[in-house]
């Protein structure tokens, strides 16, 4: 399968004059309530509803609608309508950071629905520094994906397959999320999944300074090696990346103060250390019946790879079907390389996602 992509030499103007344009016909935004300490949460809210609750409760998300997109588009498309993929990013990320990949789900017959995270975009965050990253407990993170999945990702895929798109941070909640709720997802991308954080000291050591800090009232205090957004682009913090793609999402941050996320907090490390724990816990990996696809970046700054290396070990020796796919040279943001890399990570995807299976949601 060949997926054509945009021109990099051209992406600003392609994004503009085309991408955007397109997203807009199919686009449409909701809400819906986390599931907190307040009480249960997966309750889609109308904007009519919103001022009735708590910001900090309610979760924002994008969805595009293929049929609508095959209609209006601009350049032409496949047929044939394939189901659904729900977007899980990753961490500090934002909906609209994906406004490319979703362009190619759309391009090849899938809907997307793209949930914003507790914490990220423009859901509630529950810390005032946009800076900030804080999670109270990462099962949050699980639940609120898994309410999003049922009520709005197997609306857009009706009778067809629902598909998961992970990335990072959003790759660790699939992971557990494929563990937790086996017949909900149809087919898994985990990209770069954060199985494991790369936290840059000994995990006994991480652990005990995380919790020691959390303990001492400390959890929504940033954590060592991060810093506040800055808006200018670096690209020695993206390795082999592309630059255009690098310089389009970082011109989105700058221009919208809610898709500034760059630091962990105490609290949020600890979380995601937690979450780590949960997923490679014996017996867990086990448990997965969906088909995952796992790429691993060789150059990952962020997540470690032997962890991966283990989830799609244990989810084989469970009976289901795990590929791993090393990508070389390659940075974290998988989605962001060049077309010399991104052309075969995309046909790879695609190819995967269109192979024959039997649906199952009963249960």
């Amino acid at each position: 399968m060949t997926v054509e992509l945009i021109d990099e030499e051209r992406y600003d103007q392609i994004m503009q004059d085309i991408v955007l344009p397109d997203l807009a016909v199919c686009r449409h935004e909701g809400w819906m309530t986390s599931h907190g300490a307040r009480g249960k949460g997966g309750v889609l809210v109308d904007d009519a509803d919103r001022e009735r609750f708590d910001s900090n409760d309610l979760l924002h998300y994008v969805c595009y609608d293929r049929t609508e997109f095959q209609d209006k588009a601009s350049e032409p498309c496949q047929a044939c309508c394939r189901g659904a993929v729900v977007i899980s990013f990753g961490f500090s990320e934002f909906a609209d950071k994906y406004q490319e990949m979703t362009w190619y789900f759309l391009m090849q017959g899938y809907s997307v629905c793209i949930l914003e995270h507790w914490g990220h975009g423009f859901s509630g965050r529950g810390v005032s520094d946009p800076s900030l990253v804080w999670v109270d407990h990462w099962q949050r993170y699980v639940a609120d994906l898994a309410s999003f999945c049922f009520q709005v990702g197997q609306s857009y895929a009706g009778d067809r397959p629902l598909a998961l798109y992970a990335h990072s941070m959003g790759g660790g909640v699939g992971a557990r999320l494929l563990e937790r709720f086996t017949t909900l997802i149809d087919k898994a991308v985990l990209s770069s999944p954060m199985i494991a954080p790369r936290t840059g000291f000994m995990p006994l050591v991480a652990w005990t300074t995380v919790d020691g800090a959390c303990l001492l009232g400390q959890g929504k205090r940033m954590a060592p090696g991060f810093g506040p957004f800055r808006p200018e682009v670096n690209m020695d913090n993206y390795p082999h990346g592309s630059r255009a793609r690098v310089a389009w999402s970082q011109r989105q941050r700058r221009d919208q103060v809610r898709f500034q996320t760059s630091a962990a907090t105490f609290g949020w490390v600890r979380e995601s250390m937690e979450l780590s724990r949960a997923i490679l816990r014996p017996g867990q990996c086990s448990r997965v019946e969906s088909p995952v696809l796992v790429f691993q970046a060789q150059n990952d700054r962020f997540v470690l790879s032997a962890p991966q290396d283990r989830f799609v070990a244990q989810v084989r020796d469970g009976g289901c079907q795990a590929d791993l796919v090393k990508v070389p040279n390659s940075m974290h943001e998988l989605y962001q390389m060049p077309n010399a890399v991104l052309g075969p990570y995309l046909e790879r995807v695609f190819t995967f996602l269109e192979e024959p299976y039997q649906l199952d949601r009963e249960g």
